[in-house]
């Protein structure tokens, strides 16, 4: 037996995998156990967890591999300054502290930092370092239901790459060719992220949820920041951009194209402005994706397309590329983002440094994405027991039958179910539920169970074999990250009056006979939902179609605004007496809200830092 822990941390979203014979065993988020989001911090939780799921000891794991080289970061900071010197001194001397202090001896760092899990761990010869965006390439390729693609990957930056392609097949994987620091389209839709008032590296779906509000009529001034080339590649014009040598993204000059300052998000409210600026950035990054998916099937020729890094998370240009049919098959690695790169760091040691031979799964090898946590009944109960909750349990049909019937009925559910999700969505098992025919379900969930902005989208969960009855979609969506028209059949269409409502009015108004998960340009961000992957919550909506007619749900994930999704039982009931959710149906408990003592509310609206 052959074991690989993969790590990524100290820069957003740390998080710890295991492979045990190049197979995905556990998988999870820093986050969700030290409940501050996109956690940064070394992952000491995330990989007790994944040592103790696969029942070894520190000291027993054959390899350990880190998702980057911090060298080349080094070099990518010490080169940057020089190139723009003396502009950035102050950035550059912050940041240079910081690397002489740890990063720049991350490997003793790490050394110590793993001690701590094993007195018996005495050496550091089985500690490896993959670089960022080989570690992302091979987060898509490996897992992929696909013998050989072309891989795309996108992020802010990793040590000096911001844009990668390679190509997969069986064991090999090589990137081909890189695009470099600065130029970065993650940093190009990071900079608007900034500029509108949300938060950089956590707000970005902010920006993509607030863009079908808007129109894109800032598109050619938008254009203006950089020199686009047919092919999609791209150069940034660094004279409106601050990123390089200062603390904020973008400057005046970029203030001054667009005629505003950046929102300041605790004193101006979200206007028209704003969502045709998001509307503008949003077009051109899927004509970027787009350009750069049609050039490499062409030069490659090849029909498989795998997606990672975080503009992958895009599901938005994901399902603009999907639905120009330039590759006959797409995946997009669920946890796209930087822990996902602690998956690709393990899986490319096992595949590309050491030879292993590759089996392909022709679903996909993430299994589901369920590579979290899991609670069996007894600790569900005996951690509801510790919290004062009052619940009932019952059998498998009746629990089923009655959380359909709540959902019905329109009563937000908190749905706590099997082993946690590996990356950002929420897949139904650390979910809140509701009906998605009710047309106030969206702004009673955003405003009153998550605290959040109302024009956020919800997703529907849908049944595979329905999905073509509601949605322009025929592929399996399992991890949420394509967006999909509703159907016109099912569409109700908006009057001249209703059309010209401002932005988030528009909310208000019903357009299809699923208004909960339809968006004001009629589109959803749709998961499909098979029997093999998560049974339980198949048979879920499969009762709500039996009692409806409807074959799918709202899925939004479990947790608040600012607070990272659910991980135990005790979390969950906490944020169910902190929300005005209805009931929490967790492991074989149903949990009535009205019914728990009141003593035990909690006030979940200044608990968590907003992002």
């Amino acid at each position: 037996m052959s074991s690989i822990l993969g790590i990524s941390a100290f820069y957003h979203d740390s998080a710890a995998c295991i492979l045990i014979d190049g197979k995905i065993v556990a998988a999870a988020q820093e986050e969700r156990f030290t409940r501050k989001k996109h956690d940064p911090g070394y992952p000491h939780h995330a990989i007790e967890f994944v040592l103790k799921y696969a029942s070894l000891k520190l000291s027993e794991v054959d390899q350990i591999v880190f998702f980057e080289k911090p060298f080349l970061k080094f070099e990518r900071l010490l080169e940057t300054y020089v190139a723009f010197a003396p502009k950035g001194f102050l950035s550059f001397s912050k940041a240079m502290s910081l690397w002489i202090k740890e990063k720049l001896f991350q490997k003793s760092l790490l050394f110590n930092k793993l001690k701590k899990h094993d007195s018996n761990y005495k050496s550091d010869k089985n500690l490896f370092f993959s670089e960022h965006h080989l570690s992302h390439a091979a987060s898509a390729f490996f897992p992929s239901p696909f013998d050989e693609a072309v891989v795309l990957t996108a992020d802010g930056v990793g040590e000096w790459a911001t844009t990668t392609v390679a190509v997969g097949k069986g064991n090999s994987l090589e990137i081909k060719k890189e695009i470099h620091f600065p130029h970065s389209l993650g940093l190009l839709y990071s900079a608007f992220t900034y500029y509108t008032g949300f938060k950089v590296n956590s707000g970005e779906y902010k920006l993509m949820g607030l863009a079908p509000y808007g129109n894109p009529i800032y598109e050619d001034k938008v254009k203006k920041l950089f020199d686009l080339k047919e092919d999609g590649t791209f150069r940034l014009d660094q004279k409106y951009f601050n990123y390089s040598t200062g603390f904020t993204m973008t400057n005046k000059k970029f203030d001054d194209l667009f005629g505003k300052k950046s929102r300041d998000p605790k004193n101006e409210k979200i206007t028209q402005f704003h969502m045709d600026i998001a509307a503008s950035i949003q077009k051109v990054t899927e004509e970027i994706m787009i350009n750069l998916a049609k050039s490499i099937q062409k030069e490659y020729g090849l029909k498989n397309l795998c997606l990672a890094g975080g503009v992958a998370l895009n599901c938005v240009a994901n399902g603009k590329i999907l639905k120009e049919k330039i590759f006959d098959n797409i995946w997009v690695q669920p946890a796209a983002g930087d822990a996902g790169g602690s998956l690709g760091a393990a899986l490319a040691l096992w595949h590309v440094d050491q030879g292993n031979k590759r089996e392909v799964n022709l679903k996909d090898d993430m299994k589901g994405s369920y590579l979290g946590t899991e609670f069996n009944q007894d600790e569900i109960e005996k951690e509801l027991q510790t919290a004062g909750a009052n619940f009932k349990t019952f059998n498998y049909k009746e629990l089923i039958d009655k959380t359909a019937e709540y959902l019905s009925n329109e009563k937000a559910i908190g749905w706590f179910q099997g082993r946690m999700e590996f990356g950002p969505r929420a897949l139904g098992s650390r979910s809140i539920l509701g009906d998605p025919r009710s047309d106030k379900m969206q702004k009673n969930l955003n405003l009153k169970v998550k605290y959040r902005e109302s024009f956020r989208p919800f997703a529907p969960s849908v049944l595979r074999e329905n999905l073509s009855e509601w949605f322009e979609m025929n592929v399996d969506s399992p991890y949420m990250l394509f967006v999909a028209n509703i159907i016109s059949n099912k569409k109700i269409e908006m009057t001249n009056e209703q059309k010209n409502l401002f932005g988030i009015e528009k909310l208000n108004v019903k357009r299809s006979e699923i208004p909960a998960v339809t968006h004001v340009d009629y589109s959803a961000r749709v998961q499909t939902v098979t029997k093999d992957t998560n049974i339980r919550y198949y048979d879920l909506i499969s009762k709500f179609k039996e009692k409806t007619g409807c074959p799918l749900v709202v899925n939004t994930s479990f947790n608040v605004r600012g607070e990272p999704i659910v991980n135990t039982p005790t979390d969950a009931f906490n944020c169910f007496m902190g929300t005005e959710l209805d009931y929490l149906v967790i492991g074989d408990c149903i949990l009535d809200k009205s019914k728990q003592d009141p003593h035990l509310k909690k006030d979940y609206t200044k608990k968590f830092e907003l992002d």
